[in-house]
């Protein structure tokens, strides 16, 4: 592999209807508009990033990243992939204020390297400290913010298709949110939830939501993100005041960088964390997951609006790293078309790498 070269690299922006908005307590999106970018070496092999962007999250934006993904593009014809780590780290700089478009040249860079190895995506990671690799597991399926029918009708499908897991997204109408969490759990009564408000609350209007949910003997297994993502006060409050129940208080928003992921340790804030290749790149991802588990720290692993080619290579490094107890990698099933199909993944949400092939396992043309 010492002589290959990329020869050509170009990135575009590639659409896809959803079947439903994809609503949160900070915005939606209406449709699937991500970034992907297309590598091919010397000798005709191509490797494939995505660049999820969610401007109501991070503040990217498609147009930005897109133009990063292009400078760097022009600056990656004629490099070796034999030092992919190095050459990565050369173009970090590139995406200071931009980590889905880092995440989609790591992607695709990795994807390249293995598929020019002959091997698959999740061969160029080692298991977390602690963990084996498991390439079998399940992930949750999300009910939208939306109304009550809506709530109940999702979970009717969904519960109908094998899910049994159920992430509930809250923190926009408190009365709304408790009955839609009552509908989806009288529906689906052996299903485990989890509740995501996205920023939604206070520390104290949470735990009151919570006590009221405790009235109807509903207690979720993980909280996400409750308060904005700066507040590790109303965090560690919500923490400790959950002590002892069984429940995760997971960071998704609070860290999205290995130096957020040590100040939440450091402050006692969660118990928990979500990684998410959009937040802090594939490399950092690893950095922040060998953290946590060195620091008994939970993992959940999760996504932005990522069509099947990101979606399956966060299904490759979790089956690689094997360190993460909660799998929330269903965005595909609220996208229409050819970008919504993981050859790993089953209509019930179960993902199998038991007999993966070389690369991520997705094939894409660019406009």
């Amino acid at each position: 592999m010492d002589t290959i070269r990329i020869k050509q690299a170009c990135a575009a922006i590639v659409t896809a209807p959803l079947n439903t908005p994809f609503r949160i307590a900070t915005g939606q999106h209406d449709q699937l508009q991500n970034v992907f970018l297309q590598l091919e070496t010397d000798n005709g092999i191509c490797g494939y990033g995505e660049a999820a962007v969610a401007t109501h999250i991070t503040g990217e934006t498609v147009e930005q990243t897109l133009a990063n993904l292009q400078q760097v593009a022009e600056q990656l014809v004629g490099r070796s992939i034999v030092d992919y780590t190095a050459l990565i780290n050369g173009f970090r700089p590139c995406f200071d204020a931009n980590h889905a478009g880092l995440a989609a040249f790591e992607m695709a860079l990795l994807d390249l390297v293995s598929r020019s190895r002959d091997m698959p995506f999740g061969s160029l990671f080692s298991p977390a400290p602690g963990c084996s690799p498991r390439p079998c597991f399940t992930s949750d399926i999300t009910i939208v913010i939306g109304s009550l029918e809506e709530a109940e009708s999702a979970t009717r499908h969904y519960a109908g298709q094998g899910f049994n897991a159920f992430k509930i997204k809250i923190g926009k109408a408190p009365d709304l949110d408790l009955q839609r969490v009552l509908a989806v759990k009288r529906i689906a009564p052996d299903s485990s939830l989890i509740l995501d408000a996205n920023m939604g609350f206070d520390a104290a209007g949470m735990l009151k939501f919570l006590k009221q949910l405790e009235g109807y003997g509903i207690r979720p297994m993980l909280l996400e993100q409750p308060v904005p993502k700066g507040d590790w006060d109303g965090l560690a409050a919500i923490t400790r005041a959950l002590e002892g129940s069984g429940m995760l208080v997971c960071a998704d928003e609070s860290v999205g960088s290995l130096a957020a992921a040590k100040q939440a340790i450091k402050l006692q804030a969660v118990n928990s964390i979500n990684i998410k290749f959009m937040k802090s790149g594939i490399l950092e991802s690893v950095q922040i997951a060998e953290l946590a588990c060195r620091n008994n720290i939970r993992l959940m692993l999760g996504a932005m609006m990522e069509s099947s080619l990101a979606i399956t290579a966060a299904a490759h490094f979790a089956a690689a790293l094997g360190c993460f107890e909660v799998i929330d990698l269903d965005t595909t099933f609220f996208i229409n078309g050819p970008l919504s199909r993981s050859p790993y993944l089953d209509q019930s949400g179960r993902f199998d790498l038991s007999n993966p092939t070389p690369g991520i396992g997705v094939e894409l043309q660019l406009p």
